[in-house]
């Protein structure tokens, strides 16, 4: 998405996020350090497409990508993650890994070559954006949504088929170890992402019926890019996930969306001795982690408790100047409203049996 502004610079704004994670890495000498390295990312990006269901002009992604590694086991270890999150939320027969290999530097020319000439025979009839792409980057045209070039599509040559002995056993590995996993998938020969960094192994999961833009996840490997952007010699792999998209195929499935987790204990605090005491106190809970809340901004023990309440706290704890002094607290049950007296110095060691 580039525009020039008003006094004539020209802006361009970040399409994804593989890019901009490795510049970061080889800025900071980070790819000197010991492999495999595995980051995450979350923001947002932008397209200058026009906006349509499920895909808009500001878009938010999670990503993760793995440096460091060839093999088969870290393309499989990327997409299981993938596959994780859907599972986790409860998408697993919602969505579906569309997976394939577009080969390496080695094979992909006799490809290219084999892909230009059945192209070449329709050029007539392909939409304008594909006649563009025809001589500048012929695999996007497999990926085209209008209906002519999607039909010549499937009868088009197939990556897998110009496979590279290398590449070939790369992606018959991956395909094990995924069977292995117990991780779904199809073949897909139309699989080829939209950027051209990619290099063998290429997937998408993709959630049928939430709009016209079904793919919640793309990725694959890119082991050139590194060195591409000034870097070492690094091979990695990784995946961009839609948050937009993935909401929408939580909508479809009638799937709610995961809840903002609730403190155990939520500490109630009335004056300035008892609030520090109640911010270590709810430290050191963080710290053993048990999620754990206290007042900060000096509300009275009323609007505390209404406050505990909204936030879905299951204790709280009700402590001021005569509880510091007698060392002893009250704790309130907020599902059933019974109250207890508990000694402050036993209160971390009760939440962590709770």
């Amino acid at each position: 998405y580039t525009f020039i502004d008003r006094d004539g610079t020209s802006y361009s704004l970040r399409p994804e996020g593989t890019a901009s994670v490795v510049r970061a890495l080889i800025e900071h000498g980070k790819f000197s350090d010991t492999m495999p390295q595995k980051y995450y990312y979350i923001g947002s990006f932008f397209r200058h497409e026009a906006p349509q269901a499920g895909r808009s002009r500001e878009f938010f992604q999670f990503g993760t990508e793995l440096f460091g590694s060839s093999a088969p086991t870290a393309d499989a270890t990327a997409i299981a993650l993938a596959s994780s999150v859907f599972r986790r939320l409860g998408l697993e027969k919602t969505v579906r890994l569309h997976l394939n290999s577009i080969g390496c530097p080695s094979c992909r020319p006799a490809y290219r070559e084999a892909l230009v000439a059945y192209y070449k025979q329709h050029e007539e009839t392909l939409c304008d954006t594909c006649r563009g792409r025809l001589t500048k980057n012929p695999l996007r045209l497999l990926d085209c949504k209008s209906p002519i070039c999607h039909a010549l599509a499937e009868n088009a040559p197939k990556t897998v088929d110009y496979l590279c002995p290398d590449c070939d056993a790369h992606f018959s590995a991956l395909k094990g170890l995924l069977d292995e996993m117990g991780v779904d998938y199809v073949v897909d020969s139309g699989i080829v992402r939209g950027l051209d960094y990619y290099t063998r192994t290429v997937f998408e999961f993709i959630a049928e019926g939430i709009a016209a833009q079904s793919t919640v996840c793309g990725g694959g490997r890119y082991d050139g890019l590194v060195s591409s952007l000034g870097g070492p010699e690094i091979p990695a792999v990784g995946f961009g996930m839609g948050i937009t998209r993935v909401i929408l195929a939580l909508q479809q499935a009638e799937i709610p969306a995961p809840t903002i987790p609730s403190p155990l204990l939520y500490i109630a605090a009335l004056g300035q001795a008892a609030g520090q005491k109640a911010a270590v106190m709810t430290e050191t809970l963080r710290r053993q982690g048990v999620y754990a809340e206290c007042d900060v901004v000096g509300r009275s023990l009323k609007a505390q408790m209404k406050y505990a309440n909204k936030t879905g706290a299951k204790y709280v704890l009700m402590l001021g100047d005569s509880e510091l002094e007698s060392g002893v607290a009250m704790l309130r049950n907020m599902e059933d409203s019974t109250q207890s007296e508990i000694a402050i110095a036993d209160v971390v060691q009760r939440m962590l049996n709770a």
